[in-house]
């Protein structure tokens, strides 16, 4: 049986991570909007002044699936780990490898103390949405999501 192993993602992941995002954007039919180089993405997280954390999970063919947060600071909760995104690798899902990994942001949200933990799913991805409703994840069909670009 494969085991997987979830750790902090380190600089040396960048690369794979950056490729799993790319395969995300795949997914989301949207390719073309992941413009981050990976220099840049390797300095927000690994560099002076990180804004961005990960777990990977890893297995004997390597980076398989990752989770990056962020910190979001509610002005009436308080900080809350902002999941950005999560992926495994499509020929590694069906392991419980998505659930060890939101199961190791839950534990690093009550170490960090933050107020909890809060993410965006699209609502055409039922696949994800089902998995988020087997963790007990609430849902909020209220707010509208706003952008400014530059």
């Amino acid at each position: 049986m494969t085991t997987t192993t979830i750790r902090r993602a380190e600089r040396k992941d960048c690369a794979r991570i950056l490729e799993l995002v790319k395969d995300l954007a795949l997914y989301e039919k949207a390719p073309e909007q992941v413009t981050v180089t990976l220099e840049h993405f390797e300095e927000s997280g690994f560099g002076e002044a990180p804004v961005w954390w990960a777990f990977v999970a890893e297995d004997e063919d390597g980076v398989c699936g990752f989770a990056l947060y962020y910190i979001r600071y509610s002005t009436w909760k308080g900080q809350r780990l902002y999941l950005e995104d999560i992926f495994v690798d499509p020929a590694k899902r069906g392991k419980g490898i998505g659930k060890q990994l939101m199961e190791r942001l839950v534990e690093e949200s009550r170490l960090r103390n933050f107020r909890g933990m809060v993410w965006q799913v699209l609502d055409w991805n039922e696949p994800a949405i089902r998995f988020y409703e087997r963790l007990g994840a609430s849902f909020d069909g209220e707010w509208l999501n706003c952008e400014l670009v530059r």
